[in-house]
């Protein structure tokens, strides 16, 4: 699960390009380098495949994703409003043994 800002979890596989190395390939896209020429000095800060290179394709997503928050940014929030509103807008603590036995 990938922690966000507002201190909710999104279910799913965590997410290989962080924000700063979304930040550092939009900056270099902007200056007309290719996503080729900018994956090799990228590195994953975490997990697995820490200190490896993301590879093109997730780069692409990434990309990819941005476009889709950057264009329907209402859309983004209201997701996010719905998500908060059904969980109560608590953030989920971890259970102890004692409760996770108990909830069985």
């Amino acid at each position: 699960m990938e922690y966000v800002p507002n201190g909710l979890f999104i279910r799913g596989r965590p997410l290989v390009i962080t924000d700063d190395m979304l930040h550092t390939v939009l900056r270099r896209r902007a200056l007309g380098e290719s996503v080729e020429q900018i994956q090799p000095d990228l590195f994953i800060p975490t997990g697995k495949r820490k200190g490896q290179n993301p590879s093109v394709a997730s780069v692409y997503r990434a990309l990819v994703e941005h476009a889709k928050r950057e264009a329907y940014p209402e859309a983004v929030e209201q997701a996010h409003a719905d998500f908060a509103a059904r969980t109560g807008s608590e953030v989920p603590e971890p259970r102890t043994e004692a409760k996770a036995l108990t909830t069985r």
